[in-house]
């Protein structure tokens, strides 16, 4: 037996917050409870599941998980479940590393010997797609995601999508799939005309044409398009996904693993998300422990289909020096080669994280800002 013996968290740039927990052997795992403006907030909650979760028996993920939710009585929704999951993902590395293999070995082994990814081009405001894209063509990705548009207001000129058709063009000229993510900023009545002119031009998949939060919307907008529909990001539990899955209204669903409870719920999720013929595409703007994870995922999932990856996203580029190869003595597991990432071998998550510049960075880190826009008139727009 070895319990928890510490669990500690880490804010570090430009936006991330890890957690490390050790046993009473020394044993350590890393996870990745990122929220994105909410960083304050999860780390409140950490410190209540630190006083909850030291000391018990820390190869009892399942039973620590359970715990977390059944005995919590309010629970679910984004703060909660990103914090469970830095815990959840540091009880498998840690785990996974005392016995020497790595996560996706623990988890039922290898489906595939590599996971198909993608890059971020065009920013908040798209612009530039096609130098982006070349350049991403040259790191060895083979598809990108891009924001749809910029802010819009409900019922908007149509004129203002005629900008995201033509970025996808270009991308597709270059060779390379696109995504687009239209980001929940547009509301119906600009999301169905847009979504039937991109639809000639075969989207990779176009995400959140509405916000989740919006089913009904999401099923007709669903109904009127042959493109792809993807959204997740903002579903935090398999009880939040199995509305769209039972609506069938969703293709792609994209959980994001510091979100969403961790590598155990993600993985449940998945297999929902199979019985239903849906592919899953995690959503992963983040460090490089949810990366990791997530290649794990990708490795033993069937209907794992492509991962994110935020090397070198315009929220890194805009923080300064850090991306998500500063923390870790590895960086070399994270190479693309024709658009694709080969299996993490190393064992738990197959990072080494660079604690001591982790710890040393922490110290006057941040939180990362909220951002938003406003529209012409004064009024908020979705962001």
């Amino acid at each position: 037996m070895a319990p928890i013996s510490s669990i500690e968290h880490f804010r570090v740039p430009p936006r991330w917050l890890l957690v490390k927990i050790t046993d009473s052997e020394g044993s350590v795992g890393w996870g990745e409870a990122t929220l994105e403006g909410h960083t304050e907030a999860i780390e409140g909650t950490l410190r209540g599941f630190t006083t909850r979760f030291t000391g018990l028996e820390a190869s009892n993920i399942e039973h620590i998980w359970q715990l977390a939710w059944r005995q919590s009585f309010y629970r679910g929704g984004p703060v909660f479940m990103s914090a469970l999951a830095g815990i959840d993902i540091a009880l498998w590395d840690l785990n996974a590393r005392k016995l020497g293999v790595p996560v996706w070995q623990l988890l039922g082994g290898a489906v595939r010997e590599r996971v198909r990814v993608y890059a971020w081009i065009g920013g908040d405001r798209p612009g530039d797609v096609e130098v982006q894209a070349r350049g991403r063509w040259e790191q060895g990705f083979r598809a990108v995601k891009m924001n749809a548009t910029e802010d819009v207001g409900w019922l908007d000129s149509p004129s203002v999508l005629e900008a995201s058709v033509e970025r996808l063009k270009t991308v597709k000229r270059l060779g390379m799939d696109g995504a687009v993510d239209f980001h929940g900023r547009l509301h119906k009545p600009m999301a169905k005309q847009l979504a039937r002119l991109l639809e000639p031009y075969g989207p990779l998949f176009i995400e959140e044409p509405l916000l989740s939060e919006h089913p009904e919307g999401v099923k007709q907008v669903s109904e009127l398009t042959t493109c792809p529909i993807a959204l997740g990001e903002r579903l935090y539990s398999r009880w939040d996904v199995k509305r769209f899955l039972e609506d069938r209204s969703v293709d792609v669903l994209q959980p994001d693993i510091s979100h969403c409870g961790g590598i155990s719920e993600i993985k449940r999720i998945a297999a929902m998300a199979e019985a239903y013929d849906v592919a899953i595409a995690p959503h992963c703007p983040l460090g490089p422990v949810a990366l990791a994870a997530c290649l794990q995922i990708g490795i033993c999932t069937p209907n794992h289909q492509i991962q994110e990856m935020s090397l070198g996203i315009h929220y890194n580029v805009e923080a300064g020096d850090f991306d998500i190869n500063s923390y870790v003595k590895n960086p070399e597991v994270f190479d693309v080669t024709d658009g694709y990432v080969n299996a993490l071998t190393g064992p738990g998550l197959g990072i080494e994280i660079n604690e001591e510049l982790v710890r040393e960075v922490s110290k006057n880190a941040i939180p990362w800002p909220l951002g938003g826009f406003v529209g012409k008139d004064g009024g908020f727009r979705e962001w």
